[in-house]
């Protein structure tokens, strides 16, 4: 997290990411204009990171120029527009492409497009780095978008919050809400469902178990359940992308939540990026992942227990409860690893009273 003013921002989007959407756009409008030696025209102050990243990449001739609008004030956009300047230079017969950091509501932009439009131009065409679709209300069409973002404020790369930030190499969203996301795992029999009824309560998060998102959206022939439904019924791995939108739109359900407690996912690293890239969608993330670890001859002697009166006959045969355990571990064995890189795993003690054993889970939870 970082500081500016009286803000605090949140990691939103990484220079990798900046990078490749800035190549994108490069190669959509040589591939566009067809060898034309474009005029790339930079709104200030926001887009001169974008304009110098964009030419450097751009492959072919092209010419740059700058104008200077101002249509912010602090986190809001102000609504007003000032006076165009700093085009001297002849714009006729030209393909001109006005370059923005970012566009929301479609003010300035609108503003240039009126101004522009009396230069006889040959072309005139539009590409943002950023884009926010929530907010825009204008009918312009904007010709290339680099990343669409939700309506938040950021900063970085260009971008300012009063002056600060722009220097910075990657962009940052306004933290706005304290949210507590905790990945809750435990092999099998590790009392980890009991455990995480009792800490949304305590903490007042929203409870998702993968198993349980699964069984509505097959029950209810939802359309990602049917998709989810055609893999399993051949005997097939249900796609992360599948499972990943499900969980997607669980979180977007509970809008406004004080945090989630995440049930047997991510199983996967491709899984636990694409959890971290929806809730950095959302201005928050991941506090930590914690782990009831329990010896294996406890579990499968709980197990054994259980299956007396569960009724479920994964829970009756001790092979079949010895391999659940094993597939337990390969997979979170990654993901332990995943976590562990970013100080977010945690082991608890999974023996014990349920009070006992909650209480350690408090005391992790309460530390993040």
């Amino acid at each position: 997290m970082i500081q500016l003013h009286d803000k605090t921002f949140v990691p939103f989007i990484d220079e990798k990411s900046i990078s490749t959407a800035v190549k994108m756009l490069a190669q959509e409008i040589a591939d566009d204009i067809k060898g034309e030696t474009p005029l790339f025209i930079g709104v200030l102050n926001g887009a001169f990171m974008v304009v110098s990243d964009l030419m450097r990449v751009y492959p072919g001739n092209c010419e740059v120029s700058f104008v200077k609008l101002a249509s912010y004030e602090g986190t809001t956009t102000s609504g007003k527009v000032s006076e165009l300047i700093g085009i001297n230079e002849s714009l006729e017969g030209r393909t001109v492409i006005l370059v923005e950091d970012i566009v929301d509501t479609g003010n300035t932009l609108e503003v240039l497009h009126q101004i522009f439009s009396n230069q006889n131009l040959k072309s005139l065409k539009t590409a943002t780095l950023f884009f926010k679709p929530e907010a825009y209300k204008k009918n312009l069409k904007i010709d290339y978008i680099g990343i669409e973002i939700p309506n938040k404020f950021i900063v970085g790369y260009g971008l300012d919050y009063d002056g600060l930030g722009r220097n910075l190499s990657q962009v940052y969203q306004l933290k706005t809400q304290h949210m507590t996301n905790i990945i809750l795992f435990g092999p099998p029999g590790a009392g980890k469902g009991t455990q995480a009824e009792v800490l949304k309560d305590s903490y007042n998060l929203v409870h998702i178990s993968t198993g349980d998102v699964f069984r509505y959206n097959i029950k209810n022939e939802t359309e990602l359940g049917l998709s989810a439904k055609s893999y399993m019924d051949k005997g097939q791995l249900v796609p992360d992308e599948v499972t990943i939108n499900m969980l997607k739109a669980e979180v977007e359900k509970n809008e406004g939540a004080n945090g989630f407690i995440f049930d047997g996912f991510p199983r996967t690293e491709a899984q636990a990026k694409a959890l971290d890239k929806l809730l950095n969608f959302k201005n928050t993330q991941v506090n930590g992942m914690v782990a009831l670890e329990v010896d294996d001859e406890v579990l499968v002697k709980r197990l054994l227990e259980r299956g007396k009166t569960s009724g479920r006959p994964d829970d009756a045969d001790e092979s079949i409860i010895r391999n659940r355990i094993k597939v337990y571990y390969d997979e979170t064995a990654i993901l332990k690893g995943y976590y562990q890189k970013e100080n977010k795993y945690f082991g608890v003690d999974g023996v014990g009273s349920i009070e006992e054993i909650t209480e350690r889970l408090k005391k992790v939870i309460d530390g993040l």
